[in-house]
């Protein structure tokens, strides 16, 4: 009984114990809404489709020769941004992002001695890494006295920026010459670096106090001169829209 009795008063005790603390703990470490200051920045990861431009005579050519439409360079598309916080309405991004086609073609009006079509594979790739500035349309959060910060539901936003694209075009596989009608295997290239800018707007939506859904068009301007092996061709266009959605992170 003694035991008994004991063993009920420690629960008593403990229930009470339980009962006193602070009810705003739990929020402390989930969140109940809000944060506990003011957030520095976000993290955000987007996929999505990225239409390339393709508008520079390479793309004219081997469209026009192969069983290629100009939407082959056209592909899905990864992103991360990183997003520092100004102020409460402006964010310095750094971000990068790739996309690729690979897209198997042969002749149009060309077969070998075989009758059988004369193949390749063409590859266009596009890596832009990136700076630039976000401006929010209006208040993305606000402060509760010193304690607190309340994200908004919605923050519009729009930005721009610029930095460094790399890009490869390559073809390989079995091709014909024109002066003897020979038909011979290569692969040939042109890559490198290149200047570029960009435009966007979006809108990013609080799904919790740190989780945000993200959504954003954004087009990208870029040129390059092309490699000895397409020596003749004008600058290859390595401009595009993207249309992306993701999830972000606030830090």
């Amino acid at each position: 009984m003694a035991i008994r009795a004991l063993t009920g008063r420690a629960v008593g005790i403990l229930l009470a114990a339980g009962l006193s603390l602070p009810r705003a703990l739990p929020s402390q470490t989930t969140g109940d809404g809000f944060l506990f200051r003011r957030p520095t920045g976000t993290f955000a990861i987007r996929a999505g489709y990225d239409r390339a431009g393709a508008g520079s005579d390479v793309f004219s050519d081997v469209t026009e020769q192969l069983t290629l439409g100009r939407g082959a360079f056209s592909s899905v598309i990864g992103a991360v941004d990183f997003g520092a916080m100004l102020t409460d309405r402006l964010d310095l991004t750094l971000g990068g992002s790739f996309s690729g086609s690979r897209t198997r073609s042969e002749f149009r009006d060309w077969v070998d001695q075989d009758g059988l079509p004369i193949e390749q594979t063409t590859t266009f790739e596009r890596v832009p890494v990136t700076v630039g500035l976000k401006v929010f349309l209006g208040s993305r959060g606000r402060s509760l006295g010193s304690l607190a910060w309340v994200p908004a539901k919605c923050a519009p936003y729009i930005g721009a920026g610029g930095g460094a694209m790399w890009y490869r075009f390559r073809q390989r596989g079995d091709f014909v010459d024109f002066q003897t009608l020979d038909i011979f295997r290569a692969d040939i290239s042109s890559s490198g670096w290149t200047a570029t800018a960009h435009g966007f707007a979006g809108v990013e939506v609080a799904v919790g106090p740190r989780f945000l859904l993200v959504g954003e068009g954004r087009y990208t301007w870029a040129r390059a001169t092309m490699g000895e092996a397409f020596d003749g061709f004008e600058r290859i266009d390595l401009s595009g829209l993207s249309v992306t959605a993701g999830i972000a992170f606030r830090m």
